[in-house]
């Protein structure tokens, strides 16, 4: 185990900040002189079942505490799931059913287990304790808050303000994720920036049942593929980690050279003073980008397919896009349709490049959309049964083969 110092400067890596950094270090040496690790917790609601790159920031964070030979907490948020997180919602949100956070808690566990240990990993559920707790002891719960101290949170006080309906089990939500540190007894708590007030009521609430507060170490929001907004699946500026091997590659290939330090830095298992001297070699020009740009692409691919699909996504990236050549194995679609002509924003959703034609639109909009290698400006165009070769964006190659479907007469009547 490392000496409490050097563990320190390994989890300050990437954080935004760290309450309280002289208590941390405090719990840190008493660790490592009782040789018992501490207890560190991170919370998930299982709200959707598929993680991208955004999410693995504080998944990252848990690997290195789990590196350093500490205990890691995932916690499920099964009950707090079926409430629903407000953080940062200008308006209520819907809760998940106990099927749903069923179904999404196991995905998301498989999802996690790509990057944790599952053998040196506790996984709880918060429901366990919570559907324990008595009326009366609920009730000595929300008494350790105030409705003033709950409007201070900003999301609350807009929505106050506004005149945006608050629910009241909305205020159990940041009360309940704070009395699972309690439950745990957790040492350090893990989260976004999003996250701030849940977790400082987790503090006030561990002082409050006489336990030794934890410390917070907050991750920033990871920034998706346009270096502007936090990633996020609804702008589509994310990388999941299910998606293909040679999509992940060529996402990475896409970022600009400031974002692409910025994964390295949160992304990577990359040491910190490699990490220093790769800055600066990028800096100075010592270094091509790209060439750091595919080092990553091949680090984060291998992490979630192995080495060899990682080798396989590195070669195609080459194939494609050094020498102007189409995917050794873009898939084909073989359609038939009734009548002359059809849209090809139609053509599109059938072929599986798009999940809706509102989204081929926006995209044809946007000039991302090709067809036999000419940009495509028209999104009310038609095609007639044939062969075309549609691409969107510079990844995503389909062949459609299309022939008119016969149609018996008395039908068509």
């Amino acid at each position: 185990m490392h000496k409490p110092e050097k563990q320190l400067e390994i989890i300050k890596r990437g954080a935004v900040e760290i309450i309280q950094e002289d208590e941390l270090l405090k719990k840190l040496q008493r660790s490592y002189k009782g040789k018992i690790p501490l207890k560190v917790k991170t919370g998930f609601d299982p709200t959707a079942p598929d993680i991208h790159l955004g999410h693995t920031v504080l998944i990252e964070k848990m690997g290195q505490f789990q590196d350093l030979g500490h205990e890691i907490i995932l916690l499920i948020g099964d009950f707090t799931g079926m409430i629903g997180d407000p953080s940062g919602k200008s308006e209520m949100r819907k809760p998940l059913t106990p099927e749903e956070v069923e179904e999404n808690a196991r995905t998301y566990t498989d999802q996690i287990f790509k990057i944790l240990s599952p053998e040196k990993t506790s996984v709880v559920f918060n429901s366990n304790w919570l559907n324990e707790l008595t009326p009366p002891e609920m009730v000595s719960l929300m008494s350790k808050y105030t409705v003033a101290r709950m409007l201070e949170r900003e999301d609350f006080k807009t929505r106050y303000e506004n005149g945006n309906p608050i629910s009241i089990h909305e205020f159990f939500y940041p009360l309940i994720q704070g009395y699972d540190s309690v439950a745990i007894e957790a040492d350090v708590e893990l989260g976004g920036t999003d996250q701030k007030f849940n977790l400082l009521v987790g503090r006030t609430l561990q002082k409050e049942y006489g336990q030794e507060p934890q410390c917070l170490v907050f991750m920033p929001l990871l920034e998706g593929l346009d270096g502007v907004k936090k990633m996020s699946k609804s702008l589509g500026n994310y990388i999941g980690i299910t998606e293909s091997p040679n999509e992940m590659f060529g996402k990475i290939m896409s970022i600009s050279d400031e974002l692409m330090l910025r994964y390295y830095e949160l992304l990577s298992s990359i040491s910190v003073g490699a990490l220093e001297k790769l800055k600066e070699d990028v800096k100075l020009g010592t270094v091509n980008p790209k060439w750091a740009k595919e080092d990553l692409g091949f680090e984060i691919v291998k992490r979630y397919w192995g080495n060899d699909e990682a080798l396989k996504a590195r070669n195609e990236f080459a194939h494609v896009f050094k020498e102007k050549r189409l995917p050794a194995d873009f898939p084909v679609a073989a359609l038939k349709w009734v009548g002359p002509e059809r849209w090809i924003a139609d053509i599109m959703k059938v072929g599986g490049l798009v999940k809706s034609t509102s989204e081929a639109m926006r995209l044809i909009k946007q000039g991302g959309v090709k067809v036999d290698g000419e940009k495509l400006g028209d999104p009310k165009a038609v095609f007639a049964p044939g062969e075309y070769l549609i691409q969107v964006g510079k990844r995503k190659f389909i062949q459609i083969l299309a022939e008119r479907a016969s149609v018996d007469y008395e039908e068509e009547k």
